[in-house]
């Protein structure tokens, strides 16, 4: 099981980190997607990391304002989200794959429950 947790209310410039944490004690083997879904539309891939941390990948929406890590010590990836804006709100769905990472929803095996994230401007 995967859980999400650090959402919330931001407003235009601010940052959050949304953490993904499980009990897996296989999770260093998985590699680890975010995704998110704003009201109205498709989910969306956002960025990946690595079972090994990298390489990771991000959306072009996000590339240099995201950052992507994990510590397989914790069991925990994290999503650092800087310089958000109303454009990034919706739920954010971390995702575990095995192994390889992937770009594609449909390829994860594992998803949490999502977190909110609104950002007013």
């Amino acid at each position: 099981q995967l859980e999400e947790s650090g959402g919330g209310l931001a407003q235009t410039g601010d940052s959050l980190r949304l953490s993904c944490a499980t009990s897996e004690r296989t999770f260093s083997s998985y590699s680890m997607g975010w995704f998110r879904q704003a009201p109205g539309k498709e989910r969306e891939f956002v960025g990946y990391i690595s079972w090994s941390g990298t390489p990771t990948s991000y959306a072009a929406s996000v590339k240099g304002r995201f950052t992507i890590s994990r510590d397989n010590d914790k069991n925990t990836v994290y999503l650092q989200m800087n310089n958000l804006n109303p454009e990034d709100t919706g739920v954010y769905y971390c995702a575990a794959k095995y192994f390889r990472p992937s770009l594609s929803s449909s390829d994860y095996d594992y998803w949490g429950q999502g977190t909110q994230v609104t950002v007013s401007s």
